[in-house]
């Protein structure tokens, strides 16, 4: 199941606290309710409390939006139908870079949404990959829109779509997001650090995991990155399928505008501002002078060893998934090659160049 939350408005700047009286209330009462119900009813109350303000916020906006005569809604410009999806691959910086785009939202007139999926799951039902292809597709009271998370790539042409989103990504060396990821689960970040996390209380390192043959530090678990980019087919979930690994690859040449890498991350915005201004104008000065540029950094983490990662660099799966982070660096270099260069230390983007000429017919 699916549903969105914590959208940008147009109007002003992005809605990180609910603020309205109508909301207060509801988080008032739900604080109530949690001093005399279980746990269970606590959590199935919050995440209905959460459904329920999404929609009133969705509302508010759709109302804004309506034509009170009664007449047909003027056509959207090209630029106002741009629809960005950004399906997050989770410890590539994704936090930092998402939090630039909700910065810029309120200023470029666009909206975010993120995609809430259940228990964090990025494969959707066929359902709701019907009900997601049609959301982004006419709700054109949220367009120009940047949706993002943590979700498998969907093709929408395989709906019936004439006009695709543009998809964008960042992808991490696999070992380092690995790490992340696990020290991640222990101790949490910067970012909500009070917030309980699932393996707290963990004390093990990265190091004594793996060498202990530990399940959360796994070949298996490197497994990530390549079935985030080759979709929602099975075999994209199988670990270690070649097919998945070609596929992941055809999509990120053909069905991704830009992939990014996180160690390249000031770079990647670079390229977007200048690709997309209608979204990103002012991006590369908030990522370089913003207190968000490097807002999430997971706590307690400790490199791994050269043991620990030549133990890794062994397996089958790590080779594969090495194979299309290197993929991926290389188109990414290739394409800041042809847009930016650096003169005196500093980078900037390369100018228009193409132009048009022998028109005709000539005008009288």
């Amino acid at each position: 199941m699916i549903f969105f939350k914590r959208h940008c408005i147009l109007e002003g700047t992005c809605k990180h606290k609910f603020k309205k009286k109508k909301s207060r209330d509801l988080w008032t009462f739900a604080k109530h309710q949690t001093t005399v119900c279980s746990s269970d009813f606590h959590v199935s109350f919050r995440l209905h409390l959460e459904r329920t303000i999404a929609r009133h916020e969705v509302a508010e906006v759709e109302l804004r939006h309506a034509d009170y005569d009664g007449k047909r809604e003027a056509p959207l410009l090209p630029e106002d139908e741009a629809v960005i999806i950004y399906n997050r691959v989770p410890k590539t910086a994704s936090t930092s870079f998402t939090n630039i785009a909700y910065d810029l939202c309120g200023k470029n007139r666009f909206h975010v949404l993120h995609i809430n999926t259940t228990k964090n799951n990025p494969v959707m039902s066929l359902q709701d990959q019907v009900r997601f292809v049609q959301n982004v597709s006419a709700w054109r009271e949220m367009k120009p829109a940047f949706y993002h998370g943590h979700v498998a790539y969907l093709d929408f042409s395989k709906y019936g779509v004439m006009r695709k989103p543009m998809y964008i990504n960042v992808v991490r060396d696999p070992i380092e997001r690995l790490v992340s990821y696990y020290y991640f689960l222990r101790f949490g970040d910067d970012y909500r650090p009070g917030l309980r996390r699932r393996k707290q209380g963990d004390k093990k390192t990265f190091d004594e995991c793996v060498s202990s043959g530990g399940s959360d530090c796994a070949p298996e678990k490197l497994w990530l990155q390549i079935p985030f980019f080759c979709g929602h087919h099975a075999e994209c979930w199988n670990v270690g399928s070649k097919w998945a690994l070609e596929q992941a690859k055809y999509n990120l040449l053909n069905e991704f505008l830009l992939v990014g890498v996180t160690e390249e991350l000031e770079d990647f915005v670079m390229i977007l501002e200048a690709a997309l201004p209608h979204f990103f104008r002012g991006a590369t000065e908030l990522y370089r002078t913003g207190k968000k540029s490097h807002l999430r950094k997971t706590s307690e983490k400790k490199p791994p060893t050269k043991e620990t990662t030549a133990k890794l660099q062994q397996s089958d799966i790590w080779k594969m998934e090495n194979d299309f982070y290197e993929f991926a660096l290389e188109q990414f270099q290739f394409v800041r090659a042809h847009t930016l260069r650096e003169k005196n230390g500093e980078l900037y983007v390369l100018a228009q160049s193409f132009f048009y000429e022998k028109i005709y017919p000539k005008a009288n």
